[in-house]
């Protein structure tokens, strides 16, 4: 700019040849204005942490890069609301907080991936890992203010011309209760971006001229100068800064050539080879590392000592950056020679950035500077590089890159199951178990009502997923009395990475691998995958712990029961005979998924009695004996058992009518009782057993 405006003056007052002085003295003035300074421009750092302090610099974003951004605004973390769609933490349990991230003094176009403490908070199919709401302003001129910041300060301002994203009540379980640092994969144009286009839009009409034709995948301009934030641009291209008509351009190519005869003076200088760095490193963002910092060497041989670091604030690939650290190793050994000539006047159009040849040498030479002295024009010149690397492949190295598992759809299930162990259960309730459609699933918030839907109350979280599908083939009905080698369970699970195992006899025997096949519970020994999902059972043990065996069919449900995998919901009050709604939402959830059970006491109930059978007396009478069953004793079918009850009885129903109640496994029934059917159920401290039935 001064290079115009006293080249303008010069012409003005001396004519053409004052107008040549006066455009050397202004390119004196904006080489002092735009030379690059000692780290002026954006310093190459992980980019994992954002900054909150007062008067940092917004980056200018071009291409696809990622940037930690700036803390805008924020509240303070506050307990989690349990909300239906379970969007807002774990169960009310854990902590949110609201917070705006500064991305970019520039618009943008969108963001992909999000990472919060190096792990992806959002993958790159839009998915989220963790609750939260999202905002993004993509900073247009014509943006409104957050509705979420203006809620709490009604003067908030619009940001326009800034990009920042909005987190609504992100929740903090997942992130030891604290706000995570941020980091995000930003697109701000489509990829790859001209060199020369980023040095004019950071120059915003100090830099003119089409720039060079070198493209980057993605760039973050900062710095406290123009030139700071075009000088790694100016390292990649191997380019530099000239005064021209109207500005200041970023070239990497000489536009003009002159040829100069009968130089005044010549003087050539060639520094040391020590002067020259024996070896380049460069540092870059690598996409292919999802933007961690990768580095690439080269090195020279023969004398020397001097390491020399590139900080490329770009986003490029491997290859191209190893291409510059043996492009920048050249440059350097060839600049350890440089000329100065003094010519007459007729070499004032020896412009700076322009290419001169001597006395028809075949060597071209840049001029770097040119001053006008004693009718002499004194050039220096520094040796011309046009010939940049070839593109050669390159090791990017090992990245440790955060796994992107998509967490899929929720997947619920309701039971109403007896105790695992031996204890009594307590209260009536629903067993909840649940998993997801993809394996990044690991819980969900559950809400429960018992009138129909008309209140909801918050019942915590799920546990974490079970191994849930359904049955491919249908499953016979077969004696809950012997190991069943005929019968198989063939079952299409959830997702391929759900597991099931195979187990030693002894571990059957302690009611492992106990599984819910429709309403029956049964055990296997032998698991073997047929092909992704789809798994075969066989050596089966039916109707375990007091469940009825049945025939089931295509599409029955299948849930490997497991402590840790379970949850039980007994909402206050809940007895047989109510239906229990449950509402599970996770974080893959666009709507929360519902399910129903209608209670039916048997959770609560001692198991059967079996054995049951009738004897013809002598006197012509009937006796009736059973064996009793309890939840102390599921391995014991004909030994004395523990009672497990308060106190042992037994309801008798004579052909769905006549009641009799005893206190012992057994009923005498006299001559010519006419009972053609028999059906015992053992009173358990809460509720009765389902029926053993005879018929007589």
């Amino acid at each position: 700019m001064a290079t115009l405006v006293l080249s303008t003056l010069g012409r003005a007052v001396g004519g053409p040849v004052g107008g040549a002085i006066g455009g050397l003295l202004g390119h004196q003035l904006d080489r002092a204005l735009f030379a690059p300074r000692h780290r002026a421009g954006p310093r190459l750092a992980e980019p994992r942490v954002q900054t909150a302090a007062y008067a940092t610099p917004l980056p200018l974003l071009f291409g696809v890069t990622r940037v930690s951004g700036t803390l805008l605004w924020s509240t303070e973390p506050a307990p989690a609301a349990q909300a239906a769609h379970g969007k807002s933490g774990r169960g009310g349990a854990g902590y949110t907080a609201s917070l705006a991230v500064a991305l970019s003094a520039r618009a943008i176009l969108d963001v992909r991936r999000i990472w919060a403490d190096g792990q992806l908070l959002r993958g790159a199919a839009g998915d989220w890992k963790s609750a939260t709401g999202f905002r993004l302003h993509r900073g247009t001129e014509d943006q409104l203010p957050d509705p979420l910041i203006a809620a709490h300060a009604p003067d908030a301002p619009a940001f326009r011309g800034l990009a920042y994203a909005v987190f609504e009540q992100l929740q903090l379980a997942d992130f030891g209760g604290r706000v995570p640092s941020l980091s995000f994969e930003v697109v701000a144009d489509a990829a790859p971006v001209r060199v020369g286009d980023v040095a004019r839009a950071i120059g915003a009409g100090a830099i003119v001229g089409a720039g060079p034709d070198a493209t980057v995948d993605g760039y973050a301009a900062g710095g406290d100068s123009v030139a700071g934030a075009l000088a790694p641009l100016a390292s990649l291209t191997g380019g530099w800064f000239v005064a021209v008509p109207g500005g200041v351009a970023l070239a990497d190519r000489c536009a003009v050539t002159l040829a100069l005869d009968d130089p005044i003076a010549r003087e050539t200088l060639r520094r040391p080879v020590e002067t020259a760095p024996r070896a380049v490193t460069v540092a870059h963002y690598d996409a292919a590392r999802d933007y961690q910092v990768g580095a690439q060497h080269a090195r020279r041989g023969g004398a020397g000592w001097r390491e020399e670091m590139v900080e490329l604030p770009a986003t490029v690939s491997a290859a191209r950056a190893a291409a510059l650290a043996r492009d920048t190793l050249r440059r350097a050994e060839r600049a350890r020679v440089s000329r100065t000539v003094t010519l007459d006047a007729r070499a004032l159009a020896a412009r700076p950035g322009a290419a001169v040849r001597l006395d028809g040498e075949a060597a071209a030479w840049r001029v770097t500077r040119a001053r006008y002295e004693q009718h002499a024009v004194t050039l220096e010149l520094a040796a011309l590089d046009d010939a940049p690397s070839a593109i050669a492949p390159a090791d990017a190295g090992t990245a440790r890159r955060a796994p992107d598992v998509a967490i899929g759809a929720t997947v619920l299930q309701l039971a109403e199951l007896p105790p695992l162990d031996e204890a009594a259960p307590a209260v009536e309730g629903v067993t909840v178990f649940a998993a997801g459609t993809a394996p990044g699933w690991r819980r969900a918030a559950l809400l429960v009502s018992d009138d129909a839907g008309a209140s909801w109350q918050a019942a915590g979280d799920t546990a974490p997923a079970a191994v849930i599908g359904a049955l491919a083939a249908p499953l016979a009905r077969a004696p809950g009395t012997l190991v069943d080698r005929h019968g198989t369970i063939e079952l299409l699970l959830a997702h391929d990475d759900m597991v099931l195992e195979s187990c030693a006899p002894r571990a059957l025997d302690r009611g492992a691998n106990l599984a819910l096949v429709g309403d029956e519970l049964v055990q296997f020994a032998d698991a073997r995958q047929l092909a992704p999902r789809r798994w075969r059972l066989s050596t089966l043990l039916r109707a375990r712990r007091g469940s009825a065996a049945a025939a089931w069919g295509v599409g029955t449900r299948f849930v490997l029961v497991e402590r840790a995998t379970r949850v039980t919901v007994a909402p206050p009050g809940a007895r047989a005979g109510d239906t229990l709604r449950v509402l599970a939402a996770g974080v893959g959830d666009a709507a929360p998924v519902s399910a129903e059970l209608t209670l039916d006491g048997s959770a609560l109930a001692p198991p059967s009695p079996v054995h049951l059978r009738a004897r013809a007396a002598a006197d012509g009478a009937t006796l009736l004996t059973w064996t009793r069953r309890s939840r102390h004793g599921w391995r014991w079918d004909a030994a004395p058992v523990p009672l497990g009850e308060e106190r042992e009885l037994y309801v008798v129903t004579l052909d769905g009518a006549r009641r009799v109640t005893v206190q012992e496994p057994r009923l005498l029934l006299p001559i010519g009782h006419g009972a053609r059917r028999v059906a015992v159920r053992q009173q358990g401290t809460l509720a009765l057993s389902r029926p053993t039935m005879l018929e007589l």
